[in-house]
C-alpha cells in the first residue's frame, strides 16, 4: 500500500476535513465581522457522495484519522449522516471534530450515537461575559451543559481549545480556573498561541502573547510533558498525578514546530492544502465524482506530497493562502 509520505520523511495519518466555511460565531482572532460569503468563488460545499470516495481514497494511503472541522462543521444539515458514511463505509479508525459547541446541550445524544470517536471544542474563557465579547454569543452556559450531558453519556474523548489572547485570557487567574475545571473532569485543555492569518495583522500585534506564558505556569505547578502518540495533534501535552485532565500547548512559533507535522487539510470545497499557511493548494474534487476515479485519487493526493515545504515559515510573517482559519478549518 503507498501511503502519504514527503520528501522530508514525514507521514501523514491524520487529515484535516472542512465540510463548511460557514461559522455562527464571531470570534474576534477568525471572524470578526461574522460570516460573509466569498462571492469570488461560488462552489458549492462537498456533498455526502464525495466526502465518503474522498474518505475511502485517504483511508487506503493509510490515513488512520479524520478530523471534520469549518466553519463549524454542525451546522450543515446532513453532518451525522457524513459522519455515518466515514464510520461505515471508508475504513478510517478514528473520525473526531472540532465544534464551537453550538447546540451542544441539544445534540449530545446525537454525537453520542453517530460512534464519533473525540470532540474538541472551543471555549475561549469559563468567564461568561469574556465568552460573550471574544465570541459575539452568550452561550458559554449551553456550552458547558452539553459537555456535561457528554459525559452522562460516557462520551470519553473531550478536549477543550482556547486562543491564548494577550489581556483577555492570559492570566494566572485564567490558568487557576481551567486548572480547577480539569482537576476532577477527564478533560484536556488545551492554549493555542495566536496565529497571524492574512487579514488579522492588526489583531495579531495587539493581542499575541507567546505561548511560554503559559507553559511558565506549567513548568511552575509541577506539570510534566507527556510523549506524542502518531496520530496525535500538534499539541505538547502535561499531566499532573493529582490532575484527572491534561493541559496542552499548541505553539506554532515554537523551534522546531513543523518536524513532526503529520496532517494534511482539505477544504470545504475539495481544495487539497499542505500546510494551513502554505502557497500551495490544488483543487481535487473532480476525482470525487465516480467510484472509478478512486485510484487516480490517490496518485494526484501522493504525487502533492512532493510540494509540501519543511516549515509553514510563520516567523518571518509569511501567511500564505490563509485569510482567515474559517476557510481551512483552523
Amino acid at each position: 500500500m503507498s501511503i502519504l509520505k514527503d520528501s522530508f520523511g514525514r507521514k501523514f495519518p491524520y487529515i484535516r476535513l472542512s465540510i463548511s466555511d460557514v461559522c455562527n460565531f464571531k470570534c474576534g482572532y477568525c471572524l470578526p465581522d461574522g460570516y460573509k460569503i466569498d462571492k469570488s468563488d461560488n462552489r458549492s460545499f462537498l456533498n455526502i457522495e464525495e466526502i465518503g470516495r474522498l474518505a475511502k481514497a485517504l483511508s487506503e494511503l493509510g490515513v488512520s484519522k479524520i478530523r471534520l472541522t469549518g466553519g463549524e462543521p454542525t451546522v450543515r444539515k446532513d453532518f451525522f449522516e457524513i459522519v455515518k458514511i466515514i464510520k461505515k463505509n471508508s475504513g478510517i479508525k478514528k473520525t473526531v471534530i472540532t465544534t464551537n459547541g453550538y447546540r451542544l446541550d441539544k445534540i449530545a445524544d446525537n454525537i453520542k450515537n453517530s460512534g464519533l470517536d473525540g470532540i474538541n471544542i472551543s471555549i475561549d474563557s469559563l468567564n461568561a461575559d469574556t465568552f460573550k465579547k471574544i465570541t459575539g454569543h452568550d452561550r458559554l452556559g449551553e456550552i458547558l451543559k452539553g459537555i456535561k450531558n457528554l459525559q452522562k453519556l460516557n462520551f470519553k474523548n473531550i478536549k477543550i481549545n482556547a486562543v491564548l489572547l494577550k489581556g483577555v485570557n492570559d492570566t494566572e487567574k485564567d490558568f487557576n480556573n481551567w486548572a480547577e475545571f480539569i482537576k476532577n473532569n477527564e478533560i484536556d485543555f488545551r492554549y493555542i498561541e495566536l496565529m497571524q492569518t492574512g487579514d488579522n495583522l492588526d489583531y495579531f500585534n495587539n493581542y499575541h502573547v507567546p505561548a511560554k506564558k503559559f507553559t511558565d505556569y506549567l513548568n511552575n505547578n509541577n506539570w510534566v510533558i507527556q510523549t506524542f502518540g502518531k496520530d496525535a495533534g500538534p499539541s505538547k501535552n502535561y499531566l499532573n498525578p493529582k490532575f484527572k485532565g491534561k493541559f496542552g500547548v499548541i505553539a506554532p512559533y515554537s523551534k522546531d514546530f513543523c518536524k513532526s507535522c503529520n496532517r494534511l487539510r482539505i477544504t470545504a470545497k475539495g481544495d487539497l492544502r499542505l500546510c494551513l499557511f502554505g502557497n500551495t493548494g490544488i483543487n481535487i474534487r473532480h476525482l470525487m465524482q465516480k467510484d472509478s476515479q478512486i485510484e487516480e485519487l490517490k496518485d494526484l493526493i501522493l504525487k502533492q506530497l512532493n510540494f509540501k515545504k519543511e516549515s509553514h515559515y510563520l516567523e518571518i510573517g509569511e501567511t500564505g493562502l490563509t485569510k482567515n482559519l474559517s476557510t481551512t478549518g483552523g
